[in-house]
């Protein structure tokens, strides 16, 4: 790229972060949907996870940062469905990744796709991880997608036990899109992504029941040979159950690696309001699975974020 090029990028960068989230979420959504968003009286799926990220509650703050979640799934699961947490640092130092085991997984809790997953400790150094953290930590998730629940999170680093299915590769990722729980009308779709890390990664649909649905969500192409029915899938969908009860909408992310459930994370704006359903009329048929009126949700549990070690 020429220091052109660079420069007029800087601009344009600056120039979009100068605009009303309104506007700037609205010519985001006719980028990525292919049309404007109707704000003031959202139908489609995509519009309302727009409103509430721009009128989020309070509340979804604490529970969209990765840490202090922890608290509010160990009162609802048990914190036998925690993955082990291995560090909280104030600070990455040479001390922490010395004390690190040989693998583990770095992520951050302030944004999504921060993860980095690390196989063997000696394959990496301090300074490559160290340079990647503060990079994450440098960024402000909020300007992405205005997504304005994350913007009052402090960034942090924090390291989980890497977890491996029997075959010893990262198990498959089940988000439960769990609408209607707090109304009564509880209605879920599950989306599996196969090889997350690896280099066919895929995102197959599937009803509660587990029938395969011919819709693909945003990057995700579905498999040509769709994965089996987990055998404790029960117990998956009791756990999201138990995790979205408190909202009229939310994404309860799942592992189950040999028939364990841990969990992974709460969202509440998937895709930031601007995910390409296929086809598009699943747009409209989840947007009203979701209240037209903003149901506020209960007051804040009480959280502590985990000790810095």
């Amino acid at each position: 790229m020429t220091a052109t090029n660079s420069s007029l990028r800087k601009l344009k960068e600056a120039a979009k972060s100068m605009l009303p989230a309104p506007l700037f979420l609205s010519l985001l959504h006719r980028k990525y949907i292919g049309r404007y968003p109707n704000l003031l009286h959202p139908t489609t799926f995509n519009e309302k996870i727009l409103q509430k990220s721009l009128r989020p509650d309070p509340w979804l703050t604490e529970l969209t940062d990765k840490l202090t979640v922890r608290d509010y799934v160990a009162q609802k699961l048990g914190e036998s469905h925690l993955i082990p947490l291995l560090a909280a640092p104030e600070s990455f130092t040479k001390e922490v990744f010395d004390a690190l085991p040989d693998s583990f997984v770095m992520k951050a809790n302030h944004g999504s796709s921060y993860v980095k997953v690390v196989w063997n400790k000696s394959a990496t150094s301090f300074q490559a991880l160290h340079e990647l953290a503060n990079y994450w930590l440098s960024l402000d998730f909020y300007k992405i997608g205005r997504e304005k629940h994350y913007r009052p999170i402090k960034p942090r680093i924090f390291f989980e036990r890497l977890l491996l299915d029997e075959s010893g590769k990262v198990p498959p990722d089940y988000k439960l899109q769990c609408f209607g729980a707090k109304s009564g009308q509880l209605v879920i779709y599950i989306l599996v992504i196969s090889d997350r890390f690896g280099a066919d990664t895929r995102g197959d649909l599937y009803d509660v029941d587990w029938n395969h649905l011919d819709v693909a969500l945003g990057e995700y192409r579905p498999s040509a040979n769709p994965p089996p029915r987990p055998d404790n899938l029960d117990a998956i969908v009791d756990a999201a159950v138990k995790l979205s009860a408190d909202f009229d909408y939310v994404r309860v992310d799942l592992y189950s690696p040999n028939n364990q459930i841990y969990f992974g994370e709460l969202t509440f704006t998937p895709g930031a309001g601007v995910l390409p359903f296929t086809p598009d009329t699943v747009d409209y048929e989840w947007g009203s699975l979701i209240p037209d009126a903003y149901l506020s949700i209960r007051p804040s549990l009480a959280v502590t974020v985990p000790p810095a070690t």
